[in-house]
């Protein structure tokens, strides 16, 4: 089998990953007041932390993940047509810088700038859209 490139697409794909794992890892971490016999339980009683930042970090982390399959279908599909680059490479980056200015937005409770921001992701993914279908 050929191996394929590693792209922009895919090297920004990595790095989203690793955001992807941060933000599981700090919003788990920040609800450590459910306590080891909730969190270790298959939770069927549905209770949320009592910390405002864990409450955030998890919403932030469902945002993401209601785009995160529409960015890793685009850095594939751009990667394996051999459209990678150009407007999709920087289309992958302001989707990925845009996530992060995003999660620490939400976290911080700061409320119009981080919708702007979430657009911004939004029009990142538009620009590997946009390439992927020329």
């Amino acid at each position: 089998m050929a191996t394929i490139a590693a792209t922009t697409e895919i090297t920004v794909l990595g790095w989203s990953v690793a955001l992807l794992l941060l933000q599981i890892v700090l919003q788990a971490a920040s609800s450590a007041d459910l306590g080891p016999k909730y969190l270790f339980s298959p939770r069927d009683e549905g209770r949320e932390s009592s910390s405002i930042l864990s409450r955030r970090l998890k919403r932030a982390l469902g945002n993401l993940l209601e785009s995160y399959p529409a960015f890793v279908a685009l850095a594939l599909a751009l990667t394996i047509t051999g459209k990678a680059g150009g407007i999709a490479a920087t289309g992958a980056w302001l989707y990925l810088a845009a996530r992060v200015v995003y999660v620490l937005l939400y976290a911080a409770g700061i409320p119009v700038l981080r919708t702007f921001v979430w657009l911004a992701s939004i029009v990142g993914l538009v620009m590997m859209l946009i390439r992927l279908m020329s």
